[in-house]
C-alpha cells in the first residue's frame, strides 16, 4: 500500500484532515480537495488509486462526482461519504457506479476495511484472469449472451453494492455469485451460499446470526451464524424469495446497519459482509403481492444481473456437451462418450427447462445406461412431447409420488442381486441385466455406494 495515493474530497476542514491522518497511518498519500472542481483537476492531473467523496459539496455532490468518474476514470474505485442514516442516498450512490460508503460520523475501522478492499482492486490476485477466462468451468459457453454476462460480472466484481441474480432453475445463477466473489477484492475472504428455503423457519434467526449458548432448549454451545462465517467475503442468499416476512425484517435491519446480534446476546457486532442474493421467482411480482418486502428488495436489488436460460444459448450446448462429458469419464474412470450428430440436434431442439442442471442430469444417465462410447438421440430418453415444450411439464392428478414409488423398487431389486452375488457389484449388474456403468450410477443416485 506504500505506492498507494488517495484522494479526499470534502468542504469540511476537520473531515478532510482526519481522513488525511487515518490515510496516512496506514502508509498511503493522501491529496485533499474542497469541492467537485478541484477533484476533477487533480484527477486529470495525476492518478489515484482511491477517492473518497462526501454527498454535500459547494459545487454540487458526491454522486456527481461518481457519475463523471464512471466516464473519466473509471479504474478508479469511489467512495461515498454520506450523513448518518441515509441508506437511500447510499444505495442511489450504489447505482450511480460508487464502490462503497461510509457514513458519518465515520468509523474508523470501517473506513481501513472499505479503503483496503477498495486497494485490493488495484492489485488482482494471480488467478483473477483464469477466473475470467472461466477455467474452472464457471460460466462455459462463447455464445452473445454469456460473453455479455461475463463482461457485466467483471464489472459488478469491482463495486461492494448488493447484487441480485435473476433467472430460471439450474441456469447457473450460484455460478455467477461465485464468479463475482472470485473477481472481486473480497477474494481471499469466504464464499458462503446459503438456500433459504432450506432453512426451517424457527431456526433462521440462528442460523443467519448465531446464537449464545443457553439462549434456548438446545443451544449447548455458542454458534457463530452465517453473517459472521462470511466476515471478510462474501454472503450469498440463494432463494431469497422463500424467507418469510419476519426474517426479511431482521435480514435488512442486518444489511442497514452493517451489523448483527446473536440471539441471547445483548451485543451487536460489526460486520463486514458483501450481499449477492437470487431467486428462480418473479421477485418483482412477490413485492406487489406484498409477500416480500419493498424496502429489502430495494436494498438487495442496487444491481440486477440475468442469467440466460440455456434455450437462449443453443450455440453453446456443443461446448457444454463436450465438458460434462469429459468430466462424467473422469469421474467413472471410464473412456470419454461421444454425442452423435442426432443426438446433438435433438439436444439443440429441447426446451430445457432445468437448464445446464438438466442437461448435466440428461447427459449422465445417457452416459451410464448407453450399450457403448456414442450417445445416441434415442440414449437421451427426451420424450417427443417434451421437445420444444416450453419447460412446461404435467403432473399427475392425486398425491402418488411416483418418482419415491420407483425408487424404492429400484432399490429393493438392486438390494436382492447384491445379496444374491454376495456384493459383487460386476455379477449384480449381469443379474439385472445391466452394464457395470449403468449399476455405478443407479447406486450413485439412490445412495447406496
Amino acid at each position: 500500500m506504500t505506492d498507494a495515493t488517495a484522494l479526499v474530497v470534502d468542504d469540511e476542514p476537520d473531515i478532510r484532515e482526519l481522513l488525511d491522518i487515518t490515510l496516512t497511518r496506514m502508509n498511503i498519500r493522501c491529496v485533499t480537495a474542497a469541492n467537485l472542481k478541484e477533484a476533477r483537476d487533480l484527477l486529470a492531473a495525476q492518478p489515484f488509486q482511491l477517492c473518497l467523496t462526501d454527498m454535500n459539496l459547494p459545487d454540487g455532490n458526491g454522486i456527481d462526482l461518481v457519475q463523471w468518474m464512471q466516464k473519466a476514470h473509471p479504474e478508479t474505485p469511489v467512495a461515498v461519504i454520506t450523513a448518518y442514516g441515509s441508506m437511500d442516498t447510499a444505495v442511489l450512490a450504489l447505482k450511480a457506479g460508487a464502490f462503497d460508503f461510509v457514513s458519518k460520523p465515520v468509523e474508523l475501522g470501517r473506513l481501513r476495511e472499505l479503503v483496503e478492499n477498495a486497494l485490493r482492486l488495484t492489485t488482482p490476485a494471480s488467478g483473477a484472469a483464469a477466473s475470467d477466462n472461466d477455467s474452472d468451468g464457471l460460466l462455459l459457453g462463447e455464445s452473445l449472451e454469456i460473453n455479455q454476462l461475463r463482461k457485466q460480472v467483471r464489472k459488478v466484481a469491482r463495486s461492494q453494492a448488493p447484487v441480485y441474480i435473476s433467472g430460471e432453475s439450474g441456469s447457473g445463477k450460484e455460478l455467477v455469485a461465485r464468479m463475482i466473489h472470485m473477481q472481486g477484492p473480497r477474494r481471499d475472504g469466504p464464499f458462503v451460499p446459503v438456500n433459504c428455503g432450506a432453512i426451517p423457519s424457527e431456526l433462521m434467526e440462528s442460523e443467519f446470526f448465531g446464537h449464545k449458548k443457553g439462549s434456548f432448549t438446545g443451544a449447548t454451545e455458542n454458534k457463530t451464524g452465517l453473517f459472521r462465517a462470511a466476515q471478510g467475503g462474501t454472503l450469498f442468499l440463494d432463494e431469497v424469495a422463500d424467507l418469510p416476512v419476519s426474517m426479511q425484517v431482521k435480514l435488512l435491519r442486518a444489511i442497514q446497519e452493517k451489523a448483527v446480534r446473536a440471539v441471547g446476546d445483548h451485543l451487536e457486532q460489526a460486520i463486514d459482509v458483501r450481499i449477492l442474493s437470487a431467486t428462480h421467482k418473479d421477485l418483482p411480482h412477490l413485492v406487489k403481492e406484498g409477500s416480500f418486502r419493498q424496502d429489502l428488495f430495494y436494498r438487495i436489488n442496487v444491481i440486477e444481473l440475468k442469467v440466460p436460460p440455456l434455450r437462449a444459448r443453443e450455440d453453446d450446448i456443443p461446448l457444454l456437451t463436450r465438458h460434462i462429458l469429459a468430466k462424467l469419464a473422469q469421474d467413472y474412470e471410464s473412456p470419454q462418450a461421444q454425442l452423435s450428430a442426432a443426438g446433438l440436434d435433438k439436444l439443440k431442439s429441447y426446451s430445457f427447462p432445468g437448464n445446464v442442471r438438466e442437461l448435466e442430469n440428461i447427459l449422465e444417465r445417457a452416459f451410464t445406461l448407453c450399450d457403448g462410447d456414442i450417445i445416441d438421440a434415442d440414449d437421451l430418453q427426451l420424450a417427443a412431447n417434451e421437445e420444444g415444450s416450453g419447460g412446461h411439464s404435467t403432473t399427475p392428478d392425486g398425491r402418488i409420488d411416483l418418482e419415491n414409488f420407483l425408487e424404492r423398487i429400484e432399490r429393493e431389486a438392486i438390494e436382492k442381486a447384491l445379496e444374491a452375488t454376495g456384493g459383487n457389484k460386476t455379477a449384480a449388474a449381469k443379474r439385472l441385466g445391466i452394464s457395470f456403468r449403468a449399476m455405478r450410477y443407479r447406486l450413485k443416485k439412490l445412495g447406496m455406494e
